[in-house]
């Protein structure tokens, strides 16, 4: 029986904390056992903002060598970089032709970032169609998706409904998979917000490539209270509770267990603990992720994963255009 398929595209812009790498990358390495799964460097729509190309090339080798080494594998992954592949854009256009100018001034994220910037390019308006075309391409039947990205999947599923009705059964109709709530990992500075790359104060972050003695000093100096007491209690005590998860997280301990384990120590010798164990798990990924971006292996990935996704993505593309009388 064939595996259902999922595909999912990486922004290649910023640094990955262990945020991302505990919400997004672990659901990862659990959904490649469990479908058939595609994964694109989303390089193509890094560019609705300006990038600087030196910056971006270097990224996407990074990129990609961070999420091999956190444990995405390239046998079980069709793995390319979006701008490869020309089909990508060939789709794009047959099916901006066939979106409605409406439907792209309604999406959310053009609303908001039209409003900051009013020197915006066509590409911020018309990129939900690119990423229709990431989907459609593949016949993909899961992408998953945050409550914030759920509107584009919806978006491609219109589009595809309507080109379905108007030319023939052409696209799988995708469905957005929301993950499973796992733990959410806060800003160690501010433990009521979501840590994250665009945060303005960096010490609440932790990335993936920081070194040791980085760790350590944002752990050690992460936002607790004057309780003192090593107690899971969100609501009174997010930064302890954040800490709680993170700990958590890498080792596979309950939250009982740890309130037990650390039953009258204090906040310090606590951190101590929590930093040794997100020292040690990253060290890890960052062996690997040397050891890989210092070999060809990530050619080799790419250069399998582009002709798969090329020679699919062409014949879809020329379903597309027989369907809509292109040809001589």
């Amino acid at each position: 029986m064939n595996k259902k398929k999922i595909l999912t595209g990486l922004q290649p812009t910023g640094t990955i904390h262990i945020g991302n790498y505990i919400g997004a990358i672990k659901q990862m390495v659990k959904y490649q056992d469990e479908f058939d799964s595609y994964i694109f460097v989303a390089d193509l729509h890094a560019i609705t903002v300006p990038q600087d190309p030196k910056t971006l090339s270097s990224k996407v080798k990074s990129l990609l060598a961070l999420y091999l080494a956190c444990g995405i594998d390239p046998n079980k992954n069709t793995i390319f970089i979006q701008s490869e592949n020309e089909y990508h854009a060939n789709i794009s256009w047959l099916l901006e032709c066939n979106t409605y100018y409406g439907e792209l001034s309604r999406m959310t994220q053009f609303k908001d970032k039209s409003l900051k910037n009013i020197n915006f390019t066509s590409g911020l308006l018309t990129y939900p169609v690119l990423m229709a075309s990431d989907i459609l391409a593949y016949d993909i039947n899961y992408v998953p998706v945050g409550g914030d990205q759920k509107q584009h999947v919806e978006l491609a599923r219109d589009i595809a409904e309507r080109f379905n009705k108007k030319y023939g059964l052409t696209f799988t109709i995708p469905e957005p998979l929301i993950p499973e709530e796992g733990a959410k990992i806060m800003d160690l500075i501010d433990p009521t917000k979501k840590m994250s790359k665009s945060s303005e104060n960096q010490k609440g972050v932790i990335n993936l490539l920081d070194d040791k003695e980085t760790i350590r000093k944002k752990i050690m100096g992460a936002t607790t209270d004057s309780d003192m007491t090593i107690k899971y209690d969100k609501e009174n005590k997010p930064g302890i509770s954040n800490l709680i998860n993170i700990y958590k997280v890498f080792t596979n301990k309950t939250t009982e267990e740890i309130e037990q384990e650390f039953k009258g120590s204090n906040y310090g010798e606590f951190k101590k603990e929590v930093a040794e164990v997100v020292i040690n798990e990253i060290t890890k990924i960052q062996e690997k992720y040397n050891q890989i971006l210092n070999s060809d292996e990530i050619d080799k990935v790419l250069n399998k994963g582009i002709e798969k996704s090329r020679q699919e993505a062409k014949e879809k593309y020329e379903l597309m255009k027989k369907r809509m009388g292109f040809g001589r």
